[in-house]
């Protein structure tokens, strides 16, 4: 079925709009329907930019780099697997060490260390950080 109206500005504008009934039928509707249809899809592309406007999916997105693919590596385990990292490392007290470990490596928060080994949480979190203090030292 086709909707057939004339705007304001003496437009003609043809719609065409699935129906199971009477497919060559043309109909002249009012100036209102015709406005009030244009508002509707003017709201509708609004709603649409301000929903994609913050979010953008990441299948929009091209990357031809090969550095941005997982290829199934451990990137963690490879830097500690390093030269230097072992140096540096090797550097530190066992303590120093243990900490490091713990705290960077397995994610341990300082909190759950210090209940762990029952110290105070920011005994721990300056042990920490003097530690990796020393290893920015080494590998620098």
């Amino acid at each position: 079925m086709k909707i057939k109206f004339t705007n304001a500005q003496g437009d003609t504008i043809e719609l065409e709009i699935a129906s199971d009934f009477h497919t060559d039928l043309v109909v002249d509707v009012s100036t209102e329907m015709g406005t009030v249809y244009q508002e509707s899809t003017k709201a509708e592309k609004k709603s649409n930019r301000r929903n994609t406007r913050r979010h953008t999916p990441l299948d929009s997105f091209v990357y031809e780099d090969k550095r941005f693919f997982d290829n199934g590596t451990d990137l963690l385990a490879d830097l500690m697997r390093s030269e230097a990292v072992s140096l540096a490392m090797s550097q530190l007290t066992d303590r120093q060490q243990y900490l490091i470990k713990k705290c960077c490596i397995e994610g341990w928060s300082y909190t759950d260390l210090a209940a762990l080994e029952g110290k105070d949480e920011s005994a721990i979190r300056h042990a920490v950080n003097r530690a990796k203090a020393k290893l920015k030292r080494f590998l620098l």
